[in-house]
């Protein structure tokens, strides 16, 4: 197949920083192009090139063979180049209709409502898709949100649509229906650009794999030239990969217990019902499903409960705030590190002592000891193998795999009791989530028991103890990994089966 668009000797920078250092690539009409990489290799800076987001420093584009150049987004999608990002641009109070019709370009000020949605309707079900057009979208789960941004790109017609891991939020059954679409917008000519950490996906869906490394493209293989070991390979490089095992069986011991837990929304409805669970010392227990964040918010004194009981270590701390559950013994990885995670203005030191600036160690009389926050820092930096900016820099600066060892060192420093950890790995490169899970593994051996959140099922197979699963709010029931299968767990999340 001929070459849709190639990207030659691509160039970005920003102050201090080279993004982008030499990026030639090529994407084919009728295939999935994979794009793979560490965090901070390039890939965001790449695709916001292509997008029109960044105008490149050096380096051209050109589609179908003619030099192209993006002074926006709105320019690259006249052209039909499209992106499915991680964080949906969607409006949650509007309909499906609405916010599919509000993307629309050359709708008329006076349009038949009857014939564009007859438009939008034959495109779902000609691909097979499951989405009430009247559903306000705060409604829907996150796997239908993800079908209304690839159908406000599919019918304005793009050619070549970016999927900015999109498979991160699915559930092994929604993942297999991306797939089975993407299969079909690949024979009908479309171009696709996957972007994925997860290795048999990428094993599974792709045509050609473009590896990125600090900023360069390493090389691009053929389908059948590549396998797993080849690719983290190549992605790593001559970085070290943290080695972990799994620690001896946990105790009996309880050291959080939930009793009959119900949490509602600002919507009133209800996130949990009626939940129940035990977590013992030095387990790491999974938690799959829906429900999942309001669980991690209640834990955390982030939420109100409406009713039920949090009990730590024997302590009732069902109305505590996060202050409170913090003191208590219970360490919080968010589920969004960079808007909750950190405060971006502030250097890496400040960061790193947001919980317990208050210490003595850290003043002198009624000062900060800039000298003491500093060895901090430092000690945290080497403990945590951190690869820092200069001293002082806005920690926002750091790539995210950085910046999550960042949170995970402060929530560590004081050696909690239990981690309650979202989505500790989504977005991470490797070796920056087998450090994640090296962190986790290893408190476990000390006694930390960890209440594990993820989507990513392999994730929850390869670490966890015992994998919960919640389906509207409710237990379905437990998992074990070394014997229940994908499949299973799959249908205990829809709710198809009971515990």
């Amino acid at each position: 197949m001929p070459d849709l668009l190639q990207l030659t000797h691509i160039r970005k920078t920003f102050p201090g920083v080279i993004a982008l250092d030499d990026v030639s690539f090529s994407i084919r009409a009728g295939e999935i192009h994979t794009l793979l990489g560490e965090n901070g290799a390039g890939k965001s800076t790449l695709m916001n090139v292509l997008t029109g987001f960044y105008a490149p420093d050096s380096g051209g584009l050109q589609l179908d063979g003619q030099p192209v150049r993006f002074a926006s987004p709105r320019d690259s999608l006249a052209l039909g180049i499209g992106m499915v990002h991680q964080h949906f641009m969607l409006v949650p109070a509007h309909s499906v209709l609405e916010n599919i019709m509000i993307a629309l370009q050359g709708v008329p000020l006076l349009f038949s409502r009857r014939q564009q949605r007859a438009r939008i309707e034959q495109t779902i079900e000609e691909f097979g898709l499951d989405l009430d057009l009247n559903a306000p979208v705060w409604k829907l789960s996150i796997g239908a949100q993800q079908w209304i941004e690839l159908i406000k790109l599919l019918l304005r017609d793009c050619r070549l649509l970016i999927l900015d891991e999109p498979t991160a939020v699915l559930t092994p059954q929604e993942a297999a229906k991306l797939f089975q679409v993407l299969l079909r917008l690949k024979q009908q000519g479309k171009c696709i650009i996957f972007i994925s950490h997860k290795m048999r996906e990428v094993m599974e869906i792709s045509d050609r794999v473009t590896i990125l490394k600090k900023g360069r493209s390493v090389t691009t293989l053929e389908k059948g030239e590549f396998d797993q070991k080849k690719l983290a390979g190549l992605m790593i490089g001559g970085d070290r990969i943290p080695e972990w095992q799994k620690s001896l069986p946990f105790s009996e011991e309880i050291v959080l217990e939930i009793e009959n837990l119900s949490v509602r929304n600002d919507r009133g409805l209800a996130d949990l019902d009626n939940f129940s669970l035990r977590l013992q010392k030095g387990e790491i227990l999974g938690i799959a499903g829906n429900g999942q964040k309001a669980l991690a918010e209640a834990l955390t004194g982030l939420t109100r409960v409406e009713s039920g009981r949090v009990l730590a270590a024997g302590e009732d701390i069902t109305r505590s705030c996060a202050r409170s559950s913090y003191i208590a013994g219970i360490a919080h990885i968010p589920e969004d590190r960079k808007a909750i995670g950190i405060v971006p203005d502030l250097s890496l030191d400040e960061n790193l002592i947001l919980k317990n600036f208050r210490a003595k160690c850290f003043r002198n009389g009624v000062f900060q000891s800039r000298s003491a926050i500093r060895d901090n820092a430092e000690e945290k930096i080497g403990q945590f193998a951190i690869k820092a900016g200069p001293p002082g820099s806005p920690v926002r600066l750091l790539s995210g795999g950085n910046i999550q060892k960042v949170i995970i060192a402060r929530e560590l420093s004081e050696q909690p009791a239990v981690l309650v950890a979202l989505y500790p790995t989504r977005g991470l490169d490797i070796g920056s989530a087998e450090y994640v899970h090296k962190v986790i593994a290893d408190g476990a051996s000390n006694g930390m028991s960890t209440i594990l959140i993820s989507e990513d099922l392999d994730e929850l197979y390869k670490i966890c103890d015992r994998i919960a699963v919640i389906f509207r709010g409710r237990l379905i029931g437990y998992a074990d990994p070394t014997s229940s299968s994908r499949a299973e767990i799959g249908l205990m999340m829809s709710g198809e089966v009971s515990a």
